[in-house]
């Protein structure tokens, strides 16, 4: 059976904790959050205090990334455009063994459609 893209956020939801937009906001300041989107979607605009380390990059680089070595049990926040990479971040990152993951469902996207502040 062949697998879209889509059939693998869908079972990555399964295995991940999402949170809500009101639920990130009020996390911000006691979480690392990690943008997933490429850079240029990044330098276009992110929420407060975000890193980014693209999707397609992500378990190589996390373990050297200074903000986030032997933080295994911090509480991250991983959010994309819309929902489905952060999916799947949060899932490698479960799988390497931070305990403390969220994917922000609804992405940046809701992120902006709620009228929160990105820098």
């Amino acid at each position: 059976m062949t697998l879209t893209a889509m059939d693998l956020v869908a079972q990555a939801k399964q295995h991940i904790v999402e949170i809500d937009i009101d639920a990130a906001k009020n996390a911000l300041d006691t979480s690392l959050v990690l943008d997933v989107r490429e850079l240029a979607e990044y330098t276009g605009g992110h929420l407060p205090g975000a890193f980014n380390i693209p999707r397609g990059v992500l378990e190589f680089k996390i373990g050297t990334h200074p903000d986030f070595q032997d933080k295994q049990d911090a509480p991250i926040i991983v959010y994309c455009q819309s929902g489905g990479r952060s999916a799947l971040a949060a899932e490698a990152l479960n799988k390497m063994g931070f305990n403390n993951v969220v994917s922000m469902a609804g992405g940046f996207k809701a992120w902006i459609d709620s009228g929160n502040e990105v820098v």
